[in-house]
């Protein structure tokens, strides 16, 4: 893994756990098991660390559909967001109120997602959505809201069975599946 990802990792994990104000150049250097200095060497500024937060958020976020269906790909998607994914999701919504104040980091915040729902609308168009664009807002607003919800303790946190059942309902909502 290159140094960068490495930092990444680390900025995700230290604003998991300590939040936007626990994020340090130092912090992270400590997290990573990186000599004091390295991040501020790759991000000279605080806002260019929660740049490089953010992109390695949207790398990460980044993944291909998984084998037994689109409901079973979307479901795998937010039990693994509630899982091992759990501190990527956590620093993602911390980045989200930042960028409300932020209009560099909200830029940057809003192309993520854009790019995460143009892939989404791919795979919806490829099976056989009317109209990709809106449905694949509607999916990823419903995987989003669960993962919040859950993560925020609104809701106790479903099965995997019950993400699948769920996901398929939204499906046959959009008229896909």
């Amino acid at each position: 893994m290159d140094r960068i990802s490495v930092i990444g990792d680390a900025a995700i994990e230290v604003i998991a756990a300590s939040g936007l104000r626990g994020l340090t150049h130092r912090a992270v250097d400590r997290a990573a098991g990186l000599p004091l200095g390295s991040t501020s060497y790759y991000a000279r500024t605080r806002a260019a660390l929660l740049e490089l937060t953010m992109a390695r958020i949207v790398v990460l976020d980044r993944v291909p559909p998984r084998p037994g269906g689109l409901a079973e790909s979307i479901a795998g998607y937010v039990s693994d967001a509630l899982g091992p994914g759990r501190t990527r999701m956590l620093a993602r919504y911390e980045l989200a109120l930042e960028a409300t104040r932020r209009p560099e980091l909200r830029a940057q915040y809003d192309s993520g997602g854009a790019t995460i729902r143009r892939l989404a609308a791919e795979v919806l168009a490829a099976a056989g959505s009317a109209e990709p664009d809106r449905h694949a807002a509607l999916v990823v607003d419903w995987m989003d809201g669960t993962i919040f919800g859950v993560l925020a303790g609104a809701s106790a946190p479903p099965s995997r069975a019950a993400l699948v059942t769920s996901a398929r309902e939204v499906l046959r909502g959009i008229g896909v599946g």
